[in-house]
């Protein structure tokens, strides 16, 4: 039977989609990415805030047309947003045939069969899935870049936020497990991986009690074959010196450091119940400066939070312009049922939230040019991703752009194909891109 399979919502869940697929493929299943011929239809949610649920749900009812003029005989619902609501998804929503959650990854095979006798299933459970039982992934990113997920869930209660609900705690992966699986991505030619969780730098805590994000990497590196490592979603907490030093000395992992801040203010990180202070978080900056000038800054703000007043969202602003951010996002504040901060008193209304939102970004676009002028007339490394048909050229991404998030390189007058690794030089530098030649 042919199976089609929608992913939405971040990082973490395209490896999910690619462990599911893997298993589906083990038993005989085909695929295609054309919802009109599929047969069973899976919507992989994310459930993270209420536009990723909104998203989740529209997407649900579009794929359930698909039973009426299509080939489709179910469909199926996984991912964050079956985790929290799965029966709810049943009750309301008569379209669906069968709910996984996450918790139940290695299922999705057997909820099929179930579904095809009749029986509409509700597989939700603790998210417990072992990710060191399975290295097998089907990947669907492209053949040079893959995401590595080392750990699941999170121990941080932060007061806006859902994942613990969703992921459970904070569960490394064995070091034996992420080797291995590194390995066989090395035999399939992988250029970039991006090492993902929830908190990478938090990393074998559960396990051994330290932090061992470090020792990791080592072992990492010695594996002949990807050019680059990109550390995805660390918390400023255990940033630790160790780790500094291995970035600056290793150039295997990349100069790139991606710290979800959330906010400055010192009162809205202590409603939010952020483990770190002002202080702490611009000495890390300050230290990561100081270590390695060319370092990339990726971060994440929310405005909007309960109580957030328009000095709080001067210091977000103030700290923008003093630290000078080379990639930034900022996100509006979502009530989310469940979370401390849903129950807090002065919830700001979605208007002056967006208001707040579009003038720090509106702060943040010459900030970014700011710091991509600095590779005017630097050359630089590009991972070659596609043509470019109107400069005569290709369009890829340099050691300081992460995939789907950041910029891109315009570089004419190369002929290289997907997946390599050419030398740049930059010539003209935009708000978020940079445009170069190619050079020998």
């Amino acid at each position: 039977m042919k199976v089609g399979m929608i992913t939405l919502g971040c990082a973490k869940n395209t490896v999910d989609t690619e462990i599911m697929l893997a298993g589906l493929r083990t038993q005989g299943y085909e695929f295609t990415n054309d919802p009109a011929v599929a047969e069973i239809l899976v919507v992989n949610t994310c459930g993270f805030i209420q536009a990723a649920k909104e998203e989740s749900i529209d997407t649900i009812l579009e794929m359930a047309t698909w039973k009426e003029k299509g080939a489709c005989r179910l469909l199926l619902v996984t991912g964050c947003l079956t985790q929290r609501y799965g029966q709810e998804i049943l009750d309301e929503m008569p379209e669906v045939d069968a709910v996984l959650g996450t918790g139940r990854l290695d299922q999705l095979a057997d909820v099929i069969q179930r579904a095809l006798a009749g029986e509409r299933v509700c597989a939700v459970a603790d998210p417990t899935f072992d990710y060191d039982a399975t290295t097998e992934r089907l990947r669907v990113t492209p053949p040079y870049s893959t995401y590595l997920k080392i750990a699941e869930g999170c121990d941080h209660r932060c007061a806006y936020c859902a994942i613990p609900l969703i992921r459970g705690k904070y569960h490394s992966r064995s070091q034996e497990s992420i080797i291995r699986e590194v390995k066989a991505l090395a035999r399939e030619g992988l250029k970039e991986i991006n090492v993902i969780a929830q908190d990478v730098t938090r990393y074998g805590q559960d396990r051994s009690g330290r932090f061992e994000l470090p020792n990791l990497l080592r072992q990492l590196v010695q594996i002949p074959g990807p050019a680059w490592f990109r550390l995805l979603y660390a918390y400023p907490t255990h940033f630790s010196s160790e780790l500094i030093e291995l970035m600056r000395s290793e150039p295997r992992i990349l100069e790139y450091v991606d710290l979800p801040l959330q906010h400055i203010s010192p009162s809205i990180l202590k409603a939010m119940r952020r483990p770190d202070s002002p202080e702490q978080v611009r000495r890390l900056l300050y230290q990561l400066r100081e270590a390695m000038p060319q370092v990339t800054l990726r971060t994440t703000f929310i405005v909007g939070f309960p109580g957030e007043t328009e000095q709080d969202v001067e210091l977000v602003a103030d700290l923008m312009r003093e630290i000078c951010f080379d990639h930034v996002g900022v996100f509006t504040y979502s009530r989310e049922e469940g979370t401390v901060a849903a129950e807090m008193p002065d919830q700001i209304p979605a208007a002056i939230s967006e208001e707040r939102r579009d003038y720090l970004m509106s702060l943040q676009a010459p900030i970014s040019l700011a710091r991509n002028k600095r590779y005017l007339g630097q050359t630089i490394e590009v991972l070659v991703e596609a043509p470019w048909t109107d400069g005569q050229g290709i369009v890829g991404r340099g050691r300081k752009d992460a995939p789907d998030v950041d910029g891109l390189v315009y570089v004419r007058n190369s002929p290289a194909r997907p997946g390599e690794i050419i030398l740049a030089e930059v010539e003209q530098a935009l708000e978020y891109d940079l445009v170069g030649v190619a050079r020998a």
